[in-house]
């Protein structure tokens, strides 16, 4: 890691897991799901149930409709998915309706299966579909899948629950109800009017046949398959993209540190790193270079996808590199000199959405304050998607523009460089801004802040723009209704990186320097821009200078569509605030003035002043 601040927000998986115990052979491909139409009628189906008893789906019971949806223990859209099948199933129980959940993932344990219905809340039965028959049978591909047979056990219906959790966020409300309007149309003698809808969510592995991915990766620039490994050709790649996050004591759903643990998601591995979904970057490689990117080359990518239709060889172990060691328990900026502790929520739902909280913290900083360091810790980093930090006077409310750092799961905290140090303001406190997410259960969350106070001379202050509008209207329907702003560097400075903030409408950002000789710099393009993965762009420290009157535009475009899926309201006129069924258009430029040398001798043991102040360069809008 480099000594240049390490910006908040580099990315985790968050909405798509793995299932699976197995690659898929190419030989015995089971069916994909236009093999099963909609009408057919399916045979008295068994499965395993949690007590291990082999079970049929008529054991369930006369019925009206009967609705499997299908599970793993560790895909998180299933979790944010049972309480509402549990509703579901509560509310049409008197009409006959009758709900099973069948779990398919192969490393999944009967135990496993029966805690999560418990930790649910759910009271219909759960079960294991051990060999794939139910899930072949009825043509799903992908969990929290559900099909809905009626009395004649003939499908009818088959897809999503409804359309709020997808591949990558949330919208605010459920959006189109597809399961509850298939079962009314059903119970109400009508024809199902929607009978088919696509499903985001896991990989049933078992489903993911190996000509899914022939079709489409050019396998040439690898070696041939059988001679990929895990201990040479795999493991490097791994370790290097995927491990900073997915390890034990991560918001990540599950570890990728171990050959068993790729092995038996070898397929979804391959599924997601050929779609460009893992590991998440966003930055267009056409326009600037940021020593924090993730970004696999097509060769590594087809070699995950070449070695998972291998059948994940694990080769010699002794030439595999030796697995990382991650310390998950301590602070990651080192022994704090203050912990400041809030109860943000006593209970966060088990599911919905759930507006921004904002919280102060209790502590006032009566003198101006410096620190070199800030780590922002939930202690259940499942509900929290990100926290932002900011100094806020006691007089005033939560500010973006004091903004200091923020979390998202997977971020690095606030490090500044050496002689470099963030000033928290005399006669402030500390406010946080949290966006909680729903988990498929009720949780309780702490937020800890740990400050460690700046050591030896601090030279420079560290520095940055909101470069902000909030005075935009995004009319109706509008696919890509474009947003600027621009900010001017009055005195010669440094950059450090940047990140970009917009909400469910936000749909990509760009950032432009011109400098006073009249010369144009991409500085960065977020074609796609994800709510979710609202990830940092570093450059390597000292490479980006920003001469005294250099211009930095922000444009930005937003989809009020509604062929945007996480859009909350398409007819809507939408205007600036705080609340994600709003809008926000920031573009933030960390950065340190290069004329400033402040000459301070800070106290470490509480952060304040004992040598004196020089001088130091402004900013200010154009």
């Amino acid at each position: 890691m480099s000594l240049a601040l390490r910006l908040l927000l580099v990315p985790v998986l968050v909405a798509a897991a793995a299932i699976v115990a197995r690659a898929p052979d190419p030989a015995s491909a089971p069916l994909a799901q236009a093999d099963v139409a909609i009408g057919s009628v399916v045979p008295d189906l068994g499965f395993t149930d949690e007590r291990r008893l082999p079970r049929r789906l008529s054991e369930l019971g006369a019925s009206t409709a009967t609705v499997v949806v299908f599970t793993t223990v560790d895909c998180p859209i299933v979790a944010r998915y049972l309480p509402r099948l549990s509703e579901l199933e509560a509310r049409y129980r008197d009409r006959g309706v009758r709900f099973l959940a069948l779990d398919v993932g192969r490393g999944d344990e009967i135990v496993e299966i029966a805690q999560q219905r418990l930790d649910s809340g759910c009271s219909f039965p759960f079960g294991k579909d051990q060999d794939g028959d139910v899930v072949r049978a009825l043509g799903a591909t992908r969990t929290p899948e559900v099909c809905v047979l009626d009395a004649e056990r003939r499908l009818v219906y088959r897809g999503r629950v409804d359309s709020q959790y997808r591949f990558g966020g949330a919208r605010p409300d459920a959006g189109r109800a597809d399961l509850e309007r298939a079962l009314l149309d059903l119970l109400e003698g009508r024809p199902v009017e929607v009978p088919s809808t696509s499903v985001d969510g896991c990989l049933i592995e078992d489903l993911a046949p190996a000509a899914r991915y022939a079709a489409y990766a050019d396998l040439a620039s690898v070696p041939p398959r059988t001679a990929l490994t895990w201990a040479k050709d795999v493991a490097p790649i791994v370790r290097r993209a995927c491990q900073d996050c997915h390890h034990d004591g991560t918001v990540a759903p599950f570890p990728l540190v171990e050959y068993r643990d790729v092995a038996r998601r070898a397929a979804m591995v391959a599924e997601v790193v050929r779609d460009g979904r893992m590991p998440p970057w966003f930055a267009s490689p056409e326009h600037g270079e940021f020593v924090n990117s993730r970004r696999l080359s097509a060769e590594e990518r087809d070699t995950l996808v070449a070695w998972a239709l291998a059948g994940a060889p694990r080769g010699d172990a002794a030439d595999e590199p030796p697995a990382p060691v991650f310390d998950d328990t301590g602070w990651r900026i080192g022994e704090p000199d203050e912990v400041v502790v809030q109860a943000v929520a006593t209970q966060v739902p088990a599911d919905g959405y759930v507006p921004y909280q904002y919280v102060m913290l209790p502590r006032v900083f009566f003198e101006d304050t410096w620190v070199e360091a800030v780590e922002i810790r939930p202690d259940d980093r499942r509900v929290v998607h990100h926290a932002n930090l900011a100094h806020v006077k006691l007089t005033e409310k939560f500010r973006e523009s004091n903004f200091m750092t923020g979390y998202v799961p997977g971020g690095d905290p606030l490090v500044c460089d050496p002689g470099t140090a963030l000033r928290i303001p005399a006669g402030s406190v500390l406010g946080l801004q949290v966006h909680l997410v729903t988990v498929g259960e009720p949780r309780d969350v702490r937020i800890s802040v740990g400050l460690r106070f700046a050591r030896g001379v601090v030279d420079r202050e560290l520095h940055h723009f909101q470069i902000h509008d909030t005075r935009f209207a995004i009319p109706p329907g509008a696919p890509a209704h474009e947003v600027r702003a621009a900010r001017t560097f009055r005195g010669d400075a440094t950059g450090i990186g940047m990140f970009c903030h917009m909400h469910l409408r936000g749909r990509d950002m760009a950032f432009r320097a011109t400098r006073p000789d009249g010369s144009q710099e991409p500085l960065l393009v977020v074609p796609n821009y994800d709510f979710d993965w609202q990830q940092s762009y570093r450059w390597a420290p000292g490479t980006m200078r920003f001469p005294a009157g250099t211009r930095v535009d922000v444009v930005a475009h937003f989809d009020n569509s509604p062929f945007n899926p996480y859009n909350p309201d398409p007819t809507a006129t939408v205007r600036n605030g705080e609340q994600t069924y709003q809008e926000m258009m920031y573009g933030f430029l960390f950065f340190t003035h290069d004329d400033e040398r402040l000459g301070l001798r800070v106290d470490p043991a509480n952060g304040r002043v004992v040598g004196e102040r020089g001088g130091s360069a402004e900013s200010s809008d154009p």
